[in-house]
């Protein structure tokens, strides 16, 4: 068989599966991505907090995330959850296994790794906020949550754009990892490919291509993210 049959669309082609992996890989990224906002922000307002326990939690979640291989993490969430939500089952008369869903394992256990350097990305962001700016909205009596909105977010934001992109590269490598959890994303489909044609080399090329193309095409949309919030910055300074 050539490799364009192998690779193609037809009735014996892998394409399809190795397009629905990659599909599966983007939709996991951009929900750990998602997920990780929300932790990582937490920990960032922890680590910059004026309260001692907030600042204690924030430290401890950055340095357990970023200290702990992510294989451990995902292995600790899936089987952890896994026999968390088989116990919520027995208490409400469910008997047997009830297994945390892949997906959803998958992107809980990359996003709470991507919080963890999302977390230094926002506080890095929110330092690099001018204090001049905050203290003229105090001195003419803008309320805090319009300091937020108009003045704080708009700027962390273009400050962690270049951070976030790197973020974002790695929770996409992390993804990989998640094929243990059985769920069909990109490296798990070049896995039942190769396994099934024994064409290795081909399958796990393709995949390192495909790999590729989303790295390139994610530096070119956080580099026009980045480009356009400077720009939009420049206009309102101006």
């Amino acid at each position: 068989m050539s490799w364009y049959e192998l690779f193609g669309f037809g009735e014996k082609g892998w394409g399809g599966l190795l397009v629905v992996g990659l599909l599966l890989t983007i939709a996991v990224t951009l929900t750990a991505l998602l997920i990780g906002a929300v932790f990582g922000s937490l920990a960032a307002w922890g680590k910059l907090s004026a309260s001692m326990p907030a600042r204690i939690a924030g430290d401890v979640y950055t340095t357990v995330f970023r200290g702990v291989p992510e294989l451990l993490v995902i292995f600790l969430i899936y089987f952890g959850g896994s026999s968390l939500t088989t116990a919520i089952g027995h208490l409400f008369g469910r008997d047997g296994f009830v297994g945390l869903p892949n997906f959803l394992a998958g992107a809980l256990a990359v996003g709470v790794i991507s919080g963890a350097y999302q977390a230094e990305v926002f506080r890095a962001a929110f330092v690099a906020v001018s204090r001049g700016e905050l203290e003229a909205a105090r001195a003419v009596g803008m309320p805090r949550l319009m300091r937020f909105r108009r003045i704080i977010v708009p700027q962390v934001l273009r400050f962690a754009i270049p951070g976030l992109g790197n973020v974002w590269q790695l929770s996409l490598k992390d993804s990989a990892l998640i094929s243990i959890t059985g769920l069909v994303e990109l490296m798990r489909s070049a896995q039942i490919g190769a396994g099934s044609t024994r064409q290795y080399f081909g399958f796990y090329i393709a995949a390192g291509a495909l790999y590729l193309l989303l790295t390139s095409v994610s530096n070119r949309v956080f580099e026009t993210a980045e480009a356009r919030t400077a720009r939009s910055f420049r206009r309102r300074l101006a």
